[in-house]
């Protein structure tokens, strides 16, 4: 009788641990599933490391990527895969952040039913490949990064990192050009800011200095802070907040960095989404970064301008500027077409319709509305000084045009001026935008 009991809670035994692995196994399936399917050794879907299966389309149904005879092919058109190569991926799966390796799931028709081949394997990006191509045209073969998106649904209508090259004739792997070409400089990069970061400083004055808009700002050139020259682009004398941020004034943003301080200024750039990662349709960015400088300090007054050890990642500071445009609320943003943004509130209504007059104020008043013929457009401009003599060329804003939402990036690497260098690329893809 011992003898039974005792191999009785033996089968027992080894039946819950049946039970256990079986469960272990049905829950890592559930989980892991996708990662097995989409790992580059399953000779199912991948040929050679290569993914053989789906097609990846832009938002108006133009073929960027398919399969035929089980080998990968690309656009026919040379400039559509050089300006699209980050959006869509490579063969390699060497850029992480193009659809054949963020998406593969949705191109290997991935469920947890049917395993592999179970959809349709169709996949439509909500880039429009016409305005990558208008924006790989307009940088001329500088290094950097250009972002539009539809501010009003999160949906990312052009998305461009340069370097980039041809799919089909691959590059020079010797060519000190195509250093960082698998990098998306639109996600994965992050740069100083310069002046454009004077736009967060401004939220936060516009929320906690009293009677700002009647303040007057006295810039002569520059400006002594703890024994450190702060040094302006002119003497703008006597100026309002409007006034300030159109001569993007260092010595009025010093002026209102130190009042400020730095953790408040930290808990902006964090609120407002800089200095976090975030999420495109389950693609991460690289969060930006800011230092906050002791009370007092020059590096205090220079982070609230933009330099110090500031950096922002263009994908961020399209969600920022998007939400000026949008009433304060951040949607998305999202790589693939149709899908629902999530939202969220990052500014006061009344602080970004504030932000939204002065932008307006910045084009009417400082950088020239005939620069930009026919656009509703709200700007900042800047030029972000590196220290190696050089200085990044940004442009970013919006139109405010309930037609034609669109909130717009442009970084040039080493490109000098924004306003005069960015400005002509943002012009460029925004004219096209607004076609009918």
């Amino acid at each position: 009788m011992k003898k039974v009991k005792r191999r009785s809670y033996a089968a027992l035994l080894l039946a819950v641990a049946l039970l256990a692995g079986m469960g272990l196994y049905v829950w890592r399936f559930a989980v892991q599933g996708r990662d097995w399917v989409n790992f580059r050794a399953n000779q199912n879907v991948f040929d050679s490391g290569t993914l053989a299966a789906g097609t990846v389309l832009d938002r108006e149904g133009v073929m960027l990527a398919d399969v035929a005879e089980g080998l990968r092919i690309w656009s026919e058109d040379e400039t559509t895969r050089i300006s699209c190569l980050h959006a869509v991926g490579d063969a390699g799966g060497n850029i992480g952040t193009g659809a054949l390796t963020a998406f593969a799931d949705r191109l290997t028709g991935y469920s947890v039913l049917t395993g592999a081949g179970g959809g349709s394997g169709e996949l439509k990006l909500s880039i429009d490949a016409a305005l990558n191509n208008t924006a790989w045209n307009a940088l001329a073969g500088r290094k950097g990064a250009v972002l539009l998106s539809d501010y009003t649904t999160g949906e990312v209508l052009c998305m461009v990192s340069s370097p980039s090259y041809d799919t089909v004739t691959g590059f020079d792997i010797g060519d000190d050009y195509y250093d960082g070409v698998y990098l998306n400089r639109c996600l994965s990069a992050s740069y100083t800011p310069g002046s454009v970061f004077k736009l967060v400083t401004a939220a936060a004055a516009i929320e906690h200095i009293d009677a700002l808009n009647r303040r007057v700002f006295h810039c002569e050139g520059s400006v002594t802070v703890d024994g450190n020259e702060i040094v302006c682009t002119a003497a703008h004398g006597d100026q309002t907040i409007e006034q300030a941020l159109a001569n993007s004034c260092n010595c009025a943003f010093a002026e209102l960095s130190l009042e400020l301080g730095g953790q408040r200024l930290a808990q902006y750039a964090e609120d407002l989404g800089l200095t976090r990662r975030l999420s495109l349709s389950g693609v991460g960015t690289l969060p930006g970064h800011f230092e906050a400088g002791a009370a007092g300090s020059a590096a205090l007054a220079w982070s609230g301008i933009g330099q110090y050890t500031d950096l922002v990642c263009p994908a961020g500071l399209l969600r920022f500027v998007g939400a000026i445009a949008n009433g304060g609320v951040a949607c998305g943003p999202v790589l693939l077409a149709g899908e629902r943004a999530s939202t969220e509130r990052i500014l006061d209504t009344a602080t970004a319709d504030t932000l939204k007059a002065m932008m307006s104020y910045n084009v009417a008043w400082s950088y020239g509305g005939w620069n930009f013929p026919g656009l509703k457009l709200c700007a900042k401009s800047g030029t972000a000084e590196i220290g190696d003599g050089t200085s990044h060329a940004w442009f970013t804003g919006f139109l405010d045009d309930p037609d034609h939402p669109y909130a717009f990036v442009v970084v040039i690497e080493h490109g000098g001026g924004g306003l005069a260098n960015a400005g002509p690329v943002a012009n460029a893809l925004l004219q096209e935008a607004v076609k009918p």
